[in-house]
């Protein structure tokens, strides 16, 4: 499956940014996405997840502040992001697994990525 990412940008604190990412090809087995960011110079923390049937996890640092969805008819991935703050300056990679777990590098699909950055 091929993973491409959308709606980075810059954005002052306190502000919003809605991210897509559109899937394409075979799915099949996929059963968790996921958004992660880069957090040093290879790794990558888990945002958010969601599964097939809808249940999704999210880190301590963005609970209440970003939300994860799918639209399954248009194969597309979100995270709308609201409170950004400095911290959350980063590289967001959509990402697509058989299973939600919770090593990055267990994760069989990335995409390329799309930078945020939230200045003060």
């Amino acid at each position: 499956v091929q993973l491409a990412e959308s709606g980075g940008g810059s954005v002052q604190a306190g502000g919003s940014l809605r991210l897509s990412c559109a899937a394409s090809g075979d799915a099949s087995g996929l059963d968790c996405m996921g958004w992660f960011r880069l957090v040093s110079g290879y790794e990558r923390e888990a945002v958010a997840t969601i599964t097939t049937d809808g249940r999704t996890t999210y880190a301590s640092s963005v609970k209440g502040r970003f939300t994860i969805s799918k639209d399954s008819a248009k194969n597309t991935l979100y995270l709308q992001m609201n409170s950004i703050q400095p911290e959350d300056t980063a590289i967001y990679y959509c990402a697509a697994n058989w299973a939600c777990v919770s090593n990055w590098f267990n994760w069989r699909h990335f995409g390329q990525g799309t930078q945020v950055t939230v200045s003060s």
